[in-house]
């Protein structure tokens, strides 16, 4: 028998799966591009492995996948130490609300070591019993209930109290939209909570708030200037959307670039407004 038929099986089995492993691998390093290099490694560690000794392909690829990340993640934290302004995941933007890993889970998921943030993922979001997470990361079932145990502590309030109801998330979100493009600056305000925060990711490419904004003087203040940019260099919208399970936009700037803002909603108030504007984490949108 020729290699051939065996090598197009193997592609053939690895394809279905290539969905999931991508959601796990972004889930943990937070970039579509690493996500989509560290899969397509999985893939050709697959088409090299012995596949008769492989009795649960998915198993054998989510393990790969998840030591793939590992590794990752310990270069990506020596990078994001000299990231240019505050860093945000790539947008993942969906017609619907895809669970409830959060851009703000997102943001929480990056105080914790890599193996804090696998054994959480796995366990608490993939819903892997304890046994199935100490083969992906090489630890005793024990081990990783401790690991989950330490990055739900981290994490519990960065997930989403009261899930927003679609329509309305996405509501406010048109209308965050219309008054931050026509100025109407009092409309602004009657959505935001009086403890707001706004974030923006430029990462040294594009121009973006160095800090966190917190505060809502301070946010509507950084919105006025924000305002009165747009009125001469007017932005398209592109689509409404869930950007990482949060209500938001994706508009078409004057400078030829996409931008994302998503909106985190608590209480029927905009609580946090993060904005991408790194041209490098937009190119997948294009």
């Amino acid at each position: 028998m020729t290699a051939e038929p065996t090598s197009a099986g193997a592609a053939a089995a690895f394809e279905p799966l290539r969905p999931k492993l991508v959601r796990v691998a972004y889930r943990m390093l937070g970039s579509v591009a690493d996500a989509e290099d560290m899969v397509q490694e999985a893939f050709l560690r697959w088409m090299r492995a012995d596949r008769a000794a492989v009795r649960e392909p998915e198993a054998f690829l989510r393990r790969t996948v998840t030591r793939l990340c590992l590794d990752q993640l310990k270069s990506a934290r020596r990078q994001r130490e000299t990231y240019v302004g505050s860093w945000l995941p790539d947008p993942v933007v969906e017609d619907d609300e895809p669970d409830d890993v959060t851009l703000p889970l997102m943001l929480a998921l990056e105080r914790l070591s890599p193996l804090e943030r696998a054994a959480f993922l796995l366990h608490d979001v993939f819903g892997l019993q304890f046994e199935e997470v100490a083969a992906e990361i090489e630890r005793d079932p024990a081990a990783c209930r401790q690991l989950a145990a330490r990055a739900r502590s981290h994490v519990r309030e960065a997930r989403p109290r009261f899930k927003v109801e679609k329509e309305r998330g996405l509501e406010l979100a048109e209308a965050f939209f219309n008054a931050s493009r026509s100025g109407d600056m009092k409309a602004l305000g009657a959505m935001l909570s009086a403890d707001v925060s706004a974030y923006a990711d430029g990462g040294g490419k594009r121009p973006a708030a160095i800090a966190p904004v917190f505060g809502f003087d301070a946010v509507i203040k950084q919105y006025e200037t924000v305002v009165a940019w747009l009125q001469d260099n007017r932005s398209q919208l592109v689509r409404f959307g869930f950007i990482n399970g949060l209500p938001g936009f994706v508009t078409l700037e004057a400078d030829g670039e996409l931008q994302t803002t998503a909106l985190d909603i608590e209480d029927g108030k905009i609580a946090a407004i993060y904005v991408m504007r790194n041209p490098d984490k937009l190119r997948h949108l294009h």
